[in-house]
Order: structure tokens, then C-alpha cells, then sequence
């Protein structure tokens, strides 16, 4: 992937090859490969799910991401079908992805 002439590189699944070569413009890039134009909402998961990484190393499956969501922001947006809605097709893996981590563990 190319950002502003650097070249980032990705692993065959579209992942970061290396965490640290994160940054919001990196985000807003993997992002939009996906289909999605990012929103403050769509930054507060991020930051939930980067925040979640540093504190348990793994980026979270649906069921802990959901459950974090919920625990931080609120039942509202706590919700499977809010969260589908920001990050359509394999949740978890969409937002760990744009978040610049790895795959979480017990997504296909």
C-alpha cells in the first residue's frame, strides 16, 4: 500500500506486515480500501480496539468487541448491528485491519 509516497507494507491478507507503521493516514488508506469513508464514530472504535490491543495484545473477535464497546461507550453503540453498520462484512477483522492490528484470534 502506498501513503503519501511511502510504501507500507501488507501481509497477503491485507494486514500490516508491521505494527508500527500505523498512523491515521495509514488508517484513512486501509479504510478506504475497504469501502469505508472513516467518521468520528468510526475513529472512537478504532481508538476502543487499539486500546484494547495494549492492554490484552490481541485484537478482539466480534464477541469482545462488543462487549468493550459496550463497557466504554455505552449499550447504545455496544451493539453487534451498530457495529456491522461502521465496519460492514467481517467486523472484527475490518476494524482491526483499519486499526492497524493483527488478525483477531477465532475470526476465519
Amino acid at each position: 500500500m502506498e501513503n503519501a509516497d511511502v510504501q507500507v507494507p501488507l501481509d497477503p491478507e491485507g494486514y500490516l506486515a508491521d505494527l508500527n507503521d500505523w498512523s491515521e493516514a495509514v488508517a484513512e488508506q486501509l479504510a478506504d480500501d475497504e469501502g469505508v469513508e472513516l467518521t468520528p464514530d468510526h475513529w472512537e472504535i478504532i481508538r476502543l480496539v487499539r486500546d484494547f490491543y495494549a492492554r490484552y495484545e490481541m485484537a478482539p473477535a466480534m464477541r469482545p468487541l462488543v462487549k468493550a464497546t459496550q463497557q466504554a461507550l455505552g449499550s447504545e453503540k455496544g451493539r453487534s448491528i451498530y457495529l456491522m453498520q461502521l465496519f460492514p462484512g467481517s467486523t472484527a477483522k475490518v476494524v482491526a485491519r483499519v486499526a492497524g492490528l493483527p488478525k483477531p484470534t477465532n475470526c476465519l
